[in-house]
Parts: C-alpha cells; structure tokens; sequence
C-alpha cells in the first residue's frame, strides 16, 4: 500500500459550509483534488452554483441559512439520502462586525452568536447523529485568531469563535469514544473576501498584522485546505481535540 493512502478522501462525502467563497472553496477544492465529493451550502445560490462549476462534477450545492435552525435537520436528511452518508462535516460558515465593543448591540451580538455558534452547533448535532450511528466521521470547525489573543473591534465575533473552540474540546470527548473525531482550524490572516473588507480601509492594522506574522505574508484559501485534508483523512486517525492554527506563525509572533 501506498504510504500517501492515508492522506486521500476517496470515497469521502463533505459536506461544507460557507463553501461558496473564501476559506471554504479552499477547502472545497482541496477536498475535490484530494478525491472527496463535496456538498457547499451558503445562502447565495448563484455564488454557489459558480464555485460548483469550477469544482466540476465532484461538487453540489444547497441553499441554507444557518442561522434558520429548524431548516437544519431537514437539510441533513435531505443530503444523506439524496448523496449518501457524510463522512466529513466542515462548519466554516460565519459572519463578523467590526465595531468598537461599546457600540454593539445586543442585537448585533445576538446575530453573530446564532449564527457562529448556535447554527453550527444545530448542524454538527445531526450530521453527527448518523456519525455515531456508523462509528466513523470527521468534524472541523473553523475557528480564529480571535479565539487566542485579543483582537480590537471584534467582541461579538471573538466570544464566538472562542466558544466555538470550547464547545469543540466537548463535542471531541462525547463523539471520539464513537469513532467521531472533532477538530479545529485556526486560520491567521487569509486572503479572503472577508479579509480584505476589514482591512482595505485601515492600512494601520495591516500592517501590524504582518508586522507579527514570521513569514510576512497573507495565507492563501489553499492553506487552510490542505491542513483540512489531513485532519479529515486517516492520516489523523488519532487526532482529536486539537486546534491547528494555520497562521504563518501569527500566534507566536511578536
């Protein structure tokens, strides 16, 4: 047997959140190149239908918002049975606000939490319902920098990144004994839609961004995709708990 085996998804079923754009088609066609199909989900069909055809017929899509949380059990049943079982769960989907902290409402907290920490958690309760049920599956949650250090004007979207961390520490002690391994990814700076949108109009912060990082650079989609690829393949069969920043070193620059 191959010694590269182990770091395939052939025959793997994904399914993606957020996989439209950004860190998620990175994934996305990180899986794709790595033998999985994919299933992206987002709320916009037209974004999602474009990333499908660059995917190729590996890939579909559905329509879903995340935050709507009864639509979520419907939208797993629907999948399974159309696609067949989903070996790997990608929760990437999330929103942000940058807002100085007494500024936020609490409608605005309330919106990033249900979405960020609520929708993701609705979805990975049913995905992994028939996880358990098979004794096999691979969860990532995509969480931040903003979970590890203090970063400014982003409070609602750094209490839920950190509680996304948290809860995934959980989900990993209940679901491993069942064959369900839960992990994370820490992206850093990634160029990304989202990326740019919040650092385009404030050079100051740009640089003290790349002022920290080791390697001097932005990260590429591609990055976080292929350190997805390891944690969903059997290559880190016994990996779980974990948080993986992929960061250029962000979290220990200075």
């Amino acid at each position: 047997m191959s010694a590269l085996l182990p770091f395939q998804l052939t025959g793997k079923l994904a399914l993606i959140t957020g996989g439209g754009t950004g860190l998620g088609l990175g994934i996305a066609r990180a899986f794709v190149r790595a033998g999985a199909r994919v299933v992206l989900t987002g709320r916009r069909a037209d974004v999602l239908e474009r990333a499908c055809a660059e995917l190729g017929e590996a890939a579909t899509f559905r329509t879903n918002d995340l935050s709507e949380l009864a639509t979520l059990p419907e939208l797993v049943r629907e999948v399974e049975s159309t696609l067949g079982p989903l070996d790997i769960l990608v929760n990437n989907a999330g929103i942000n606000l940058k807002k100085f902290a007494l500024e936020v409402s609490d409608e605005d907290f309330q919106r990033i939490q249900q979405t960020n920490v609520a929708g993701l958690f609705a979805l990975t309760r049913e995905v992994a319902r028939g996880m358990v049920a098979r004794q096999s599956g691979s969860i990532i949650n995509i969480t931040s920098m903003a979970a590890l250090y203090g970063l400014s004007q982003v409070a609602p979207y750094s209490a839920s990144k950190s509680a996304v961390l948290g809860m995934s520490r959980v989900l990993a002690s209940d679901l491993s004994p069942h064959g369900v391994r839960v992990n994370c990814i820490a992206p850093g700076f990634i160029d990304s839609p989202m990326l740019r949108q919040a650092l385009d109009a404030d050079p100051a912060r740009q640089q003290k961004v790349l002022g920290r990082t080791p390697l001097g650079r932005y990260g590429q989609p591609a990055d976080v995709g292929y350190a997805a690829v390891f944690l969903a393949s059997d290559a880190a069969q016994f990996i779980t708990g974990v948080n993986l920043p992929v960061d250029g070193g962000n979290s220990i620059g200075f």
